[in-house]
């Protein structure tokens, strides 16, 4: 059962960790692209703190955000601003997400967030962690996907490939780290495609942070996952 409770301190952990290594950048650093395309990290930082809004929306039964459009012109708004402004928005949205997970509320109910998706009220702070963790690492300031917490690394391998179970563009797929094993993708092929890797190798090709190159690919080639 998802403990909500434990994510949000982890979300707040992990927020303390983004903060402080934020503070390290200056206003031309923040400028510079981040790992994602067509982002700076500005951009990426800008994200972050309409993320954390928009969540507050979806536990407050509103829509996540007023429509796609508006979203990105939020973002492209707020990425250009210095790295005072940027410290303070991520930390002020962050305090409003943590008063609305504090809230009493029936964690078991269902929430909606985009495109329709759906999902137990009580799994939006680890989709929180998700955004702080992952997107860290896109900033590419020395925080790599073998810095997150290895409970972070687990679970979120196990929600991606929970993710593309079932997923018709993709084969039969047998993932482990030697140790820990899951499974994704079409259920009505024979044969599976093994992937074996590290952790962070395998998080990171099914987040689309890393090509895969660094894993072994056994009984076929290693599967194209559809952007997330």
């Amino acid at each position: 059962m998802t403990d909500h409770a434990h994510d949000l301190a982890c979300v707040r952990d992990a927020t303390d960790r983004l903060l402080t290594a934020v503070t390290e950048l200056d206003n031309a650093s923040l400028a510079l692209p981040s790992r994602l395309p067509g982002w700076s990290r500005g951009h990426v930082l800008a994200h972050l703190a309409r993320n954390a809004d928009a969540l507050v929306n979806v536990l407050e039964g509103r829509p996540m955000y007023a429509g796609a459009e508006q979203r990105d012109a939020d973002i492209e708004r707020d990425a250009p601003r210095p790295v005072a402004a940027q410290l303070a928005d991520v930390r002020d949205s962050a305090a409003r997400f943590r008063a609305a997970g504090d809230a009493p509320a029936d964690w078991t109910r269902t929430v909606e967030l985009r495109n329709g998706v759906t999902d137990t009220a009580a799994r939006i702070p680890f989709r929180r962690w998700a955004e702080v963790e992952l997107h860290h690492v896109d900033l590419g300031i020395g925080y790599e996907l073998e810095h997150v917490p290895a409970e972070f690394l687990e679970r979120e391998t196990a929600f991606l490939t929970e993710r593309f179970a079932g997923h018709p563009d993709i084969p039969a797929t047998r993932l482990t780290d030697g140790t820990r094993a899951w499974s994704t993708g079409r259920t009505t092929d024979v044969s599976e495609v093994t992937v074996t890797g590290r952790p962070a190798d395998l998080l990171g090709w099914l987040a689309g942070r890393r090509d895969g190159a660094a894993l072994e690919v056994r009984g076929g080639s290693l599967p194209e996952l559809p952007p997330l």
